[in-house]
C-alpha cells in the first residue's frame, strides 16, 4: 500500500483545469486488462511517497493547480487516505477519486465529509463477471453499495468502462447499465492493451470507432449522458 506515484501537473480529469496527480499501490482486483500492473502485483518493490512532503509539494503547487486526481491501484484500500484528503482539502484544492466502487465504506465517509469533489467508478465488466477481475473471492455486493452511494448522494460523478473486447460487449453494457440505470454520467473508455497485466490481453485487438459507438447507444439507453474517450 501507500503512495506510489506522483506526477506535478495534468490536464486530465478536471476539465479546464490542472491537476496533480497521486497514485497509490495496491488493489483488491487484478484485472487482465489493468494499465498499472507494477502498482497492482509489486506496489512493495515502489518507493513510498512521503506524505508530508507530497502535502508541502501540493501547498507549493496550489498557486497554480486547481485540484488533485487520487488515483491507483486502489486509493481506498489504504489506511491514509482520509486523512490525506483532509490535508488536501485544507490547501483549498479540488479532489478527484478514482475507485472501484469495493470498498463502500471509505468512499461514503469521504462523500459525507466532504473531502472528494468528483468520483469515478470504475464498472469493470457485467457484475455476474467480477469474478474474472480477480484471483480472490469479489464481493460485487460492495460494488452495488457504492452505485446506490453515488446515485443517491451529493457528490458529483461518472462511471467509467473500458471496453475490452472479451469482457465488455453488448451484453455487458446492457448488465452494467442496469446498474447504473437513472445515473448522470457514463463514459466508454478505448481500451489499449499494450500494458496489460495479463500478457495474452495485450494481443487482443481494440474496438474500432464504430463498434464504441454502437456500444454508446446502447448505453445511452440507461443513463443521461455517455461519452467516448481515448479515441
Amino acid at each position: 500500500m501507500g503512495i506510489k506515484g506522483f506526477q506535478g501537473t495534468s490536464l486530465l480529469d478536471f476539465p479546464g483545469k490542472i491537476a496533480s496527480l497521486v497514485f497509490y499501490g495496491g488493489c483488491n482486483l487484478t484485472c487482465p486488462y489493468c494499465h498499472n500492473p507494477s502498482l497492482v502485483l509489486e506496489p512493495d518493490h515502489l518507493d513510498d511517497y512521503p506524505v508530508p512532503s507530497l502535502i508541502e509539494e501540493l501547498r507549493r503547487r496550489s498557486a497554480f493547480i486547481d485540484g488533485v486526481v487520487i488515483s491507483g491501484g486502489e486509493p481506498t484500500l489504504d489506511s491514509g487516505l482520509l486523512p490525506l484528503l483532509r490535508g488536501i482539502k485544507n490547501l483549498g484544492l479540488l479532489v478527484k477519486l478514482d475507485t472501484n466502487g469495493l470498498a463502500p465504506k471509505v468512499l461514503k465517509e469521504a462523500i459525507w465529509e466532504g473531502l472528494v469533489d468528483l468520483v469515478a467508478l470504475d464498472l469493470k465488466t457485467a457484475p455476474g463477471r467480477y469474478q474474472e477481475m480477480h484471483t480472490g473471492k469479489v464481493d460485487v455486493a460492495q460494488l452495488r453499495k457504492s452505485v446506490r452511494l453515488l446515485l443517491d448522494g451529493p457528490v458529483n460523478y461518472e462511471f467509467r468502462t473500458t471496453c475490452v473486447p472479451g469482457w465488455v460487449g453488448e451484453a455487458e453494457i446492457r448488465e452494467i447499465g442496469a446498474l447504473i440505470r437513472g445515473g448522470g454520467s457514463w463514459m466508454l473508455q478505448q481500451f489499449v492493451p499494450e500494458y496489460s497485466l495479463a500478457e495474452p490481453v495485450r494481443t487482443l485487438t481494440p474496438y474500432s470507432i464504430d463498434q464504441l459507438g454502437s456500444l454508446a447507444e446502447i448505453a445511452r439507453e440507461y443513463v443521461s449522458e455517455v461519452g467516448l474517450r481515448g479515441l
